[in-house]
């Protein structure tokens, strides 16, 4: 027990647990998850190839059963489970996984579906033509030697390869705090770039960019952005954005996206299950229909678009919404000297022709070693044959072998090696012919011994012995790059996830905003009862209704004369008895500020300006592009300078050339020019644009574009003319205008109007949510004193409080 108590030595707990940890880190970082910078292979990879080589497995020999191949894996090289070794063998016959595939595998070896591979016990291997170069001349000494686990075998430590397998075929994984994400590349591109690294040492890796432009995946698809390329190249580590490959075909008819290629280590069945899953979501609409298509040939998807529907949008929704984008981390770490290290690509290329010169000169040793050995054994033999009669004559005499050997050693001044050479020489060598080979072969012995000290002297001629390599490397196993790379990403924007449409805006009296598509208002005749358009709360109502291309800028005028700028789009669709959202969420509205009016620019032309008029009838015309401001704030920004006692009621975009047209609340109207009003900057005030009498204000103004067309005024009431501009003479600015329409409390108070063509639609909306589309041709034409006719059926409660035009053309 004493003996027992002596041997037993306390250990702090945390120092015992540091000492294991970072034993189990090492273990992992070299011994697992980490390649070498050399072979490019981690410690599996290199047992699984040896293993085969040891086998006599290779590219021109019959298949093997993998189950042979793990087994002696896991029996003699590598104690693991069985599950890890096939994984890794099948990764290797993976043509989707692998850019150069070093394994030949028969069988079912998983799919780009995902599908699993077959049992090891089903599926036979082979080495691949190309995994030939990477175990070339390990026989001749190149590498070093380490036991087994076991202690009875020698494996490797590190394969010869004259392949760059690193970059070629990339590696994944994750050790203890580091990973490493290398991708694969193109063969002939890499072994350009170590060619350009021989004849020029000091060759940058910016330079080195022109020879590899960028990763080659074995799925090929499109890297857009060349700044992650060579942040990765420069530094170790950086993010590139990859998307599959998607044409659009036009057929019978019928347009079509046909997915070609998807991104790197992507599940197709995957990327068609979330397609799905977005069409079902309703969040992709459009697509019609999915067919997977895929054969041996390579992947097609094809995704049937409805008639109609915006193709560019669809597609820039599935690179938003699926993986058919992604984004791949590039982390060039990697074991150098048995360390991890955070390489830039010239770090690679350098440390593999580092590899290749040690390989080629410990080769050229063996190689002079044996070319020695042969020469001296030559040489004995050439002596024998020089004075045969003599060696004949001591060979018979002798009592034995061992005898003989003495005095072969003794008589002619040779080595052991040389006189037992002599002694197993065969007969037919003494023959005139043999003797002749036997002396030509002494001098080519000699040759190659000069040769191959030669290269042991000269760096040069190391340097031209890789290049030769690499060339007959690159001319056997090249192939033509599959992933595209575009300088610049396409970026996103949420614009372009839109269909460029155009919608109805409706605004309640309470501030609530919604957008709907044009065509659900179905057309109706007049007198109609209209279709619910929005389910109201109590006590509001909707104040005012409009058109707008999803893709326009709402310009959103106060009636204190601020404006805030909303693209139609960030406006939340709605059913048409839904509510909408209150205003004040999309912009920062102040409380108790009520909307004036709403504009819709697709952009800020120099020659465009915003015409605006007062309840007061003051008017004024101010650049549009004073307003540019808006389209990159949320906060609004002053648009006029109201009194007071007043308050902004209507703007229009107008060209600065065309008629101003003015309409109060008792049917009296004035035209005059725009020209009459001279642009103003934002701070101004204005100019009269209407004299007005006591309880008279102005309600709604438009532009007249030519002395053509009609006036359609509407009344609260529902009743509406349409009236021929001609009757509207031009005016002077600040006049008190004419009658437009008679009032009566029949028809009540005018609530706007709008001027149209015979083609032309409008909707109407009442105070509770009910909207009715008509045509203008079927609304009475009368003259100006006319009250007008009847459009819509009201009842007792109900009035009209919205009229808009429905364009035919996008908005300006």
């Amino acid at each position: 027990m004493a003996v027992e108590r002596e041997r037993i030595q306390p250990v702090r707990l945390e120092d015992e647990l540091k000492h294991s940890y970072l034993d189990y880190a090492m273990s992992v970082i070299i011994g697992r998850a980490l390649p070498d910078v050399r072979d490019g292979l981690k410690p599996v990879h290199r047992r699984i190839l040896y293993a085969m080589k040891t086998l006599g497995n290779e590219w021109n020999k019959p298949y093997k059963k993998s189950a042979r191949i793990v087994g002696d894996v896991i029996g003699k090289y590598h104690p693991h489970g069985d599950t890890a070794v096939y994984d890794a063998l099948v990764r290797m016959a993976q043509p989707f996984s692998m850019r150069y595939p070093l394994v030949d595998g028969q069988g079912n070896f998983g799919s780009i579906d995902g599908d699993p591979p077959a049992a090891m016990r089903y599926t036979e291997v082979r080495m691949c033509p190309i995994t030939q170069e990477l175990l070339k001349d390990l026989e001749k000494e190149t590498v070093e030697w380490l036991p087994n686990y076991d202690g009875t075998l020698k494996e490797p430590v590190v394969l010869p390869s004259r392949l760059p397998n690193l970059l070629i075929n990339g590696s994944a994984g994750i050790a203890v705090g580091m990973a490493t994400n290398i991708p694969p590349h193109n063969l002939g591109e890499i072994i350009d770039a170590l060619i350009a690294c021989l004849e020029r040492p000091e060759i940058t890796v910016e330079e080195l960019m022109q020879f590899v432009p960028g990763p080659d995946f074995p799925t090929g698809g499109i890297i857009y952005g060349e700044e992650g390329i060579k942040k990765a190249y420069t530094e170790g580590k950086g993010i590139i954005s990859i998307r599959g490959r998607v044409e659009i075909e036009e057929k019978k008819g019928k347009t079509c996206l046909v997915i070609s290629e998807i991104p790197f280590q992507l599940c197709k069945t995957r990327l068609i299950e979330k397609i799905a899953e977005l069409i079902k979501e309703k969040r992709i609409t459009g697509i019609v229909e999915i067919r997977d298509e895929s054969d041996r040939e390579g992947i097609r998807i094809v995704l049937e678009i409805k008639r109609g529907e915006n193709v560019q949008v669809i597609l820039n929704k599935l690179y938003t919404y699926t993986p058919l984008e992604t984004s791949y981390g590039i982390i060039l770490l990697t074991l150098v000297h048995n360390r991890p290290v955070l390489c830039h690509l010239k770090t690679l290329l350098v440390s593999f022709l580092e590899h290749r010169r040690e390989i080629i000169i410990r080769r050229t040793q063996y190689e002079l070693k044996k070319a020695k050995e042969k020469a001296h054994i030559l040489e004995g033999l050439k002596i024998a044959l020089d004075h045969l009669d003599t060696v004949i004559s001591l060979i018979r005499k002798a009592e034995s072998p061992s005898v003989a050997k003495k005095e072969l050693i003794h008589q002619f001044e040779l080595t052991e090696i040389q006189a037992r050479a002599i002694l197993e020489m065969r007969l037919q060598r003494l023959t005139q012919l043999e003797r002749a080979s036997l002396i030509q072969e002494y001098k080519a012995s000699l040759q190659d011994i000069a040769r191959y000290e030669a290269i042991l002297k000269s760096g040069a001629l190391v340097k031209e012995i890789i290049k030769e390599e690499l060339k007959e490397i690159k001319n056997k196993y090249a192939d033509p790059r599959r992933t595209e790379i575009k300088a610049q990403r396409e970026k996103i924007y949420t614009e372009d996830l839109i269909p460029d449409e155009e919608v109805v805006v409706t605004l309640t009296h309470r501030g609530y905003v919604k957008r709907i598509p044009l065509d659900v208002y179905r057309e109706q005749r007049r007198g109609g009862k209209g279709i619910m358009g929005v389910d109201l709360k109590k006590k509001d109502f909707v104040q005012d209704i409009f058109i707008a291309s999803t893709h326009s800028y709402l310009l959103i005028f106060t009636q204190k004369g601020i404006a805030y700028g909303l693209k139609v789009y960030e406006i939340p669709p709605g059913g048409r008895i839904a509510m909408g959202k209150p205003l004040v969420n999309l912009i920062n509205l102040p409380p108790q500020e009520k909307i004036a009016f709403v504009l819709s620019v697709k952009d800020f032309k120099n020659d465009l300006f915003i015409t605006m008029v007062t309840k007061k009838g003051i008017v004024k015309k101010t650049p549009i592009s004073e307003f540019t401001y808006l389209t990159s704030t949320i906060r609004g920004i002053k648009a006029a300078t109201i009194d007071p006692d007043d308050q902004l009621v209507c703007g229009h975009l107008t060209e600065g050339k065309n008629d101003i047209f003015l309409l109060t609340k008792t049917g009296i109207s004035i035209r005059f020019k725009e020209s009459d009003v001279r642009p103003m900057g934002r701070m101004a005030r204005g100019v009269i644009g209407i004299r007005l009498d006591d309880n008279n204000w102005v309600v709604s103004m438009d532009t007249l574009i030519e002395n053509k067309g009609f006036i359609l005024i509407v009344t609260e009431k529902g009743y509406g003319k349409r009236t021929s501009v001609e009757l509207f003479r031009v005016q002077s600015r600040g006049g008190k205008g004419i009658i437009a329409l008679k009032t009566s409390k029949k028809t009540g108070n005018v609530i706007g109007m709008t001027y149209v063509g015979d083609s032309d639609e409008i909707l109407l909306i009442n105070n509770i949510g009910k909207i009715i589309r008509l045509k203008v041709d079927n609304i009475s034409i009368l003259g100006r004193q006319a009250r007008g006719v009847k459009l819509i059926n009201l009842k007792e409660d109900e009035r009209v409080v919205g009229v808009a035009k429905v364009l035919k053309e996008n908005m300006i």
